[in-house]
């Protein structure tokens, strides 16, 4: 007679696994998406250049270990600091269709678990930076935290002003890569630092007239809600750009900058200035788009400029 066939009933735990393991990436991704890893790439960039433009010219004078390290303390902490601005604001994103899906305004997330994540990274970083790199890289990188969460982040709902606040933060990374290589702040490395501040505004008043609806409805005062929003964004656009090509003119080396440097600049400083004229004078979601584009193709270029033309 024919065995019956068996019939195998697969166990709680054994029938769990693959429900587990699709949670455990979404949750993964999710702490990820915390660190905002799309912003923190410009500000590896900036680091790396403020690190190699320190770094002595000639054989032996460029330390990829202590890179290294300076890019994953500096990591760490703006990982940090992007997750504890994503807890402190986890109610104003709720109201935002741009963050509404963010992994805390969602509810992803417990606000207690991205609180402990973000001062966890936060706290490795810093003492990272610290034991690794540098006492000078890790009091910039504290202070860049500190700076952005307890002035820029609550300033957003208080005056359009906020951005000026938040560009010294913003444009802090290069010092933390100078400071790395040499140990200190030289006039070049404020040079660095003016050009990445400056970039901000027109960056920033991209995004801030894109999504001037959701930051409007969450309470948040980055644009002028009268008649003055359109001339604040124009000179808000104008007068960074005008002075970004200017400053980029000037040599980090001692002489006068060599004839491609110069044309680089220039150029590269011109088109953005083109999207920039655009915005200004069109206003639209369409220019704002083509000028946040523009914005973030210009910082890594010009920065790979000025390391080709190192002397």
């Amino acid at each position: 007679m024919a065995s019956e066939p068996k019939i195998v009933v697969l166990g709680a735990t054994e029938a769990a696994l693959p429900k587990r393991a699709v949670r455990l990436d979404a949750s993964l991704s999710d702490y990820w998406a915390l660190t905002k890893p799309e912003v923190n790439f410009l500000i590896l960039i900036t680091t790396f250049a403020g690190f190699y433009l320190a770094s002595e010219s000639g054989r032996g004078g460029f330390h990829i270990v202590p890179l290294l390290h300076t890019l994953l303390g500096t990591l760490l902490v703006a990982g940090g600091t992007a997750t504890l601005n994503q807890y402190i604001e986890r109610g104003y994103d709720a109201q935002m269709r741009r963050t509404a899906r963010r992994p805390v305004a969602s509810g992803r997330i417990d606000p207690a678990h991205a609180l402990w994540f973000g001062i966890s990274l936060s706290l490795a970083g810093t003492v990272y930076l610290a034991l690794a790199v540098n006492v000078l890289a890790s009091l910039l990188a504290l202070a860049t935290l500190l700076s952005y969460l307890f002035l820029y982040t609550p300033l957003k709902r208080k005056t359009p002003f906020c951005i000026l606040i938040g560009a010294f933060p913003g444009a802090m990374p290069p010092l933390i890569g100078w400071a790395a290589a040499r140990g200190r702040l030289d006039a070049e490395a404020w040079l660095l630092y003016a050009m990445v501040f400056l970039w901000q505004f027109p960056h920033f008043m991209a995004i801030a007239w894109m999504y001037r609806e959701d930051y409007a409805r969450a309470g948040y005062l980055v644009l002028p809600l009268d008649e003055r929003r359109d001339r604040f964004v124009v000179w808000q656009v104008a007068a960074a750009l005008v002075a970004l090509i200017l400053i980029g003119l000037i040599p980090l080396n001692a002489g006068e900058p060599g004839f491609a440097y110069a044309a680089g600049i220039f150029i590269l400083g011109s088109v953005f200035c083109y999207y920039g004229a655009r915005f200004a004078f069109h206003r639209s979601n369409v220019a704002a788009r083509q000028l946040l584009a523009a914005s973030i193709a210009y910082l890594p270029a010009v920065f790979i400029l000025m390391m080709l033309g190192k002397k």
